[in-house]
């Protein structure tokens, strides 16, 4: 009974520390005072001011953009990188796959301050540099998701459907890519996460002009954060969990435990 209580206050412990950080911010950005330790009533002008303001939604749709838009990108490089790791011999599986974990264990800085030299080099900074920076630190995300799928995946019905006649297109979509599908999907939600979050790469890739959600809270850093950042956080928060949710007790996943 005692240790079923400290597990209980242990584990609430940890979703606290979680989560209330979180409430705070969302409390926050319906709070009519700028300060953060007074309550001025409940208002809902920061929303507004939010989305009449040019520079933060600029911000914001530049992010948005370069997470789609990296993501698809790293998603179709990482699946073909993928195909082609789980069809090496072991001993080039392990050295490929030990490569790939290189850049998750590098630090950030490093990977940001390496690009910018490489891109310096050879041309200017600007959005490309961004997109094709992003697209660089997703991919090694979605061949980890991927692989475990691939390994997963019966090579035989495969290879029997090209005996039969069968393209090894036509074999691909209708044999592989059923069993690799949540793993390229969870891969590509990866990656969206990890291009919306990072700021380090970011930082050092973009050009002049250019700002996304998280340079444009570090600049804001020094003369202090606008109510409106806290208002636009949340609703990435609320998205967030309505696409949890959807995820995990949508048509797909209810299909998905009726035929399990």
């Amino acid at each position: 009974m005692v240790k079923k209580s400290a597990e209980r206050i242990y584990l609430s412990l940890i979703f606290l520390f979680l989560y209330l950080p979180i409430v705070v911010l969302i409390v926050l950005s319906f709070n009519d005072s700028k300060t953060k330790v007074q309550w001025g009533g409940f208002t809902l002008k920061w929303y507004r001011n939010l989305f009449s303001s040019s520079s933060i939604m600029e911000a914001f749709w530049t992010t948005i953009f370069l997470a789609l838009a990296s993501a698809l990108l790293a998603t179709l490089l990482g699946t073909l990188a993928a195909l082609g790791i789980d069809a090496m011999k072991k001993r080039n599986q392990a050295i490929m796959i030990g490569a790939t974990n290189i850049p998750l264990l590098n630090a950030d800085i490093v990977t940001g301050l390496s690009l910018m030299l490489l891109f310096v080099r050879f041309t200017r900074l600007g959005m490309g540099t961004v997109l094709i920076a992003h697209i660089t630190f997703n991919i090694p995300y979605v061949i980890l998701n991927i692989l475990p799928k691939l390994k997963q995946s019966n090579r035989t019905t495969y290879e029997a459907a090209l005996d039969l006649g069968a393209t090894p297109l036509y074999a691909f979509f209708k044999i592989i890519w059923p069993q690799i599908r949540p793993g390229v999907f969870s891969g590509f939600l990866m990656a969206m996460t990890m291009s919306l979050d990072d700021f380090s790469v970011t930082y050092f890739t973009k050009g002049a002009g250019i700002n996304t959600l998280s340079t444009m809270i570090y600049t804001e850093m020094r003369k202090g954060i606008r109510p409106e950042m806290y208002a636009l956080s949340t609703i990435l928060f609320l998205l967030a969990l309505i696409l949890l949710l959807f995820m995990n007790f949508g048509p797909s996943a209810r299909k998905g435990k009726e035929e399990r």
